[in-house]
């Protein structure tokens, strides 16, 4: 993948180092380092450089980087690993509803940060497929998802979450399985995280959420409740 620039926030030196110098060795990936909160902020909101992934260390000087996720996900859908020494369930989760796509507790090993990181920048791919699956329509070119024609704003794990219900649409899916479609590791936390995005993918989506059926003792499962909708799929 070409062209590719990570923000990496931390206020370790040691880490941030570490960190590009293996990103570039492996992939040639940019890198661009930020020293703490207010320094993310200031780089990644000023349009100098197009951010397609940050890696955000949690306890940093100025502004934590809770403040920092949540202000990126206020006006950007560009994926973010959060990095930290804390692996309490409690702490995951604060991470996932505010918007992480990913969590990564330290120590770590950098091959497991890379296919993580990897896993989130090819969702961004544009493969120039559409999807209609009765009144949602899913632009993966554009990264966008409508509703009976009108836009809706996903967080990429979100869309990743649909994705994953269409592809096994009219199966039963449970949260072990979800987690390992759409976080794509072994998840040894409290599963209430499929919960916590389920429960804002079907707030989201406002109509079609009715596609969306809670299967008892098992997890989710995505259908058509009225046949007249149809399925359409096209590339």
């Amino acid at each position: 993948m070409k062209n590719i620039t990570i923000l990496i926030a931390d206020d370790e030196l040691r880490i941030r180092k570490l960190l590009c110098e293996f990103f570039i060795k492996k992939y040639g990936y940019r890198c661009i380092e930020a020293v703490d909160g207010e320094d993310a902020i200031n780089i990644f909101f000023s349009g100098k450089y197009k951010i397609n992934l940050v890696i955000l260390d949690v306890m940093m000087p100025k502004y934590s980087g809770w403040y920092v996720l949540e202000k990126i996900k206020k006006s950007s859908n560009v994926p973010v690993v959060m990095l930290t020494a804390k692996a309490e369930e409690d702490s995951q989760l604060k991470g996932f509803k505010l918007g992480a796509d990913d969590y990564v507790t330290k120590p770590f090993s950098p091959n497991i940060l890379l296919a993580r990181c990897e896993k989130l920048l090819k969702g961004q791919e544009d493969d120039g497929k559409v999807i209609n699956y009765g009144i949602i329509k899913m632009d993966f070119a554009a990264r966008e998802v409508y509703v009976k024609d009108e836009l809706i704003q996903l967080t990429p794990k979100e869309f990743e979450l649909l994705k994953c219900f269409i592809d096994n649409k009219g199966i039963a899916l449970s949260r072990d399985k979800i987690l390992n479609n759409v976080w794509n590791y072994d998840y040894y936390g409290d599963l209430r995280t499929v919960d916590t995005h389920v429960k804002q993918l079907r707030a989201k989506l406002n109509e079609a959420s009715k596609y969306i059926s809670t299967v008892r003792s098992i997890g989710y499962k995505l259908e058509l409740k009225y046949e007249k909708e149809g399925i359409n799929e096209t590339i």
